[in-house]
């Protein structure tokens, strides 16, 4: 693997990081907000989905019981 000095190193990376397109103050709010409430309706599904299987092992066990 080639070696490059230091000097050359620094600006290839402030080259790099010159391309970097960073998101909108407008685009950081939009995607945090349907983070949560992506989250917030994946909490709920799983709720429902672990009372209703709660529910069914209950009435299951209350026939056998």
């Amino acid at each position: 693997m080639a070696r490059t000095n230091p000097l050359q190193f620094i600006q290839q990376t402030r080259a790099e990081v010159s391309k970097i397109v960073w998101p909108t103050r407008r685009e950081v709010l939009l995607t945090t907000v349907m983070v949560f409430i992506m989250a917030s309706l994946t909490a709920v599904f799983f709720a429902i989905v672990d009372i209703l299987i709660r529910n069914g092992l209950q009435a299951v066990l209350n026939v056998f019981g």
